[in-house]
């Protein structure tokens, strides 16, 4: 593993104004994610687990065509959380929105048609016979980030249809009417953390750094050299698997003695943030052999 101090490139001649957001487009976002999936299932050891995950999101990908479509959130909302500073999409009342619980069911019905492990299948089974208030508690949990490892599989089923539902409902925002909510990196559409960071070259954004957003997938723009857990500029590193190919790397933290990974789409754009999160467990792996602790939350991996 390295380390190394990496200052922002200047782009010489080019005039770079990069959006402050990008919202998801929950038709490709998905079967995107799932082929990025299978392409690291292709050359890894932990195949059985990512050719699972891809199946899963297939099946996300095909509820998305399938539901009903959620009420986009009113433009008095959004406005009057730009005006005070909040993100427009609330979290805490996705479980109460009246197609959760038709998302779940047809996302279940999906994804009981894929093949899985008998663990998982016997998950799928409690969470589908399942009433509305325990998956609303389970909803609750995943939100929170404070998933029971005795559940897990039960709580990544319903994170999926968080997930669905949530990129949905994004996708419905202007993206021209998001603005920051925090000093530190947080969703402007939905107030979540980041799963990754992402640097881009965009036509209009030329090696800019976006955080992406692991439940509603918003894209918003963030300085780079700094810490996207708690703001500070300083003691900021950057470790890798020596010998990868420098797309994907641990970006610590010093101040606060955590890391979020940082994806290089500019050296390769087939990179999806939530995808290249769980592919490159083994970077996530080596980390917890040192000192900073995962700051990213992603609820396919829980544990690490």
């Amino acid at each position: 593993m390295s380390t190394d101090l990496q200052p922002d490139p200047t782009v010489i001649g080019a005039v770079s104004t990069p959006p402050f957001a990008v919202v998801p487009d929950p038709a490709t976002l998905f079967p995107i994610r799932a082929k990025r999936l299978r392409a690291y299932a292709a050359v890894s050891p932990a195949k059985p687990y990512l050719d699972f995950v891809a199946g899963l999101v297939d099946a996300q990908a095909e509820t998305v065509a399938l539901a009903p479509a959620p009420a986009p959130i009113p433009a008095e909302q959004v406005a009057r959380a730009s005006e005070f500073g909040m993100p427009p999409l609330d979290r805490s009342v996705l479980a109460a929105d009246p197609v959760f619980q038709p998302t779940l069911d047809i996302l279940f019905d999906a994804i009981a048609k894929r093949p899985m492990p008998e663990p998982a299948a016997a998950a799928l089974a409690r969470v589908r016979q399942a009433g509305g208030a325990e998956r609303a508690e389970i909803a609750a949990n995943v939100l929170a980030h404070a998933i029971p490892m005795e559940a897990l599989a039960e709580h990544a089923f319903v994170a999926a249809g968080l997930e669905v539902l949530a990129t949905r409902l994004a996708a419905t925002l202007d993206a021209k009417a998001l603005r920051p909510v925090s000093e530190t990196a947080v969703c402007p559409g939905c107030g979540g953390p980041p799963v990754a960071s992402l640097i881009v070259e965009w036509p209009s954004a030329h090696g800019n750094r976006f955080c992406a957003c692991e439940l509603c997938a918003t894209l918003w723009n963030y300085v780079r050299i700094k810490c996207v857990s708690c703001g500070s500029t300083k003691g900021i590193g950057y470790q890798e698997v020596e010998g990868g190919p420098g797309t994907v790397k641990a970006e610590t933290c010093d101040e606060c003695r955590t890391y979020v990974k940082v994806l290089y789409q500019n050296k390769d754009v087939s990179i999806e943030a939530l995808a290249d999160d769980i592919g490159s467990l083994p970077l996530d792996i080596l980390m917890r052999e040192g000192p900073y602790r995962r700051a990213a939350y992603n609820p396919f991996l829980i544990g690490y």
